[in-house]
């Protein structure tokens, strides 16, 4: 009969492996604040939602939309989000995530697989 796994050991493993992912040169360093807002862009998309730029700067609780909007634009250099007009109104703009930021979401699915797997 298996034991059942420790979770706390499944986290631990998962970080490790994040740690790992983020050393590599394919994805650009991000903050705690950029990786934060990563995160809660990538589970709106996941529910097929586009966000605008404005609602991204409403994503992330006590952050002042100055600086979420300045994060975007660094995750936007980075190349992992791009912005896109509404097809009807311009002055909408859409973020959306890049091949880079789909593959770093990959990796970061397989790490999580491969802890979960011990």
């Amino acid at each position: 009969m298996k034991t059942p796994k420790d979770p706390s050991q499944t986290y631990l493993r998962f970080l490790n492996l994040v740690s790992a992912i983020r050393g590599l040169p394919a994805f650009p360093a991000l903050d705690a604040l950029e990786e934060r807002i990563l995160n809660g862009l990538a589970a709106t998309w996941a529910t097929g939602t586009k966000v605008t730029v404005l609602e991204a700067m409403e994503l992330t609780l006590n952050t002042s939309p100055t600086t979420v909007h300045r994060r975007l634009k660094s995750l936007r250099q980075k190349g992992l989000i791009e912005l896109r007009e509404d097809e009807v109104d311009s002055r909408i703009k859409y973020v959306m995530p890049t091949e880079i930021a789909k593959t770093y979401f990959d990796k970061m699915g397989q790490c999580l697989d491969m802890a979960a797997r011990g």
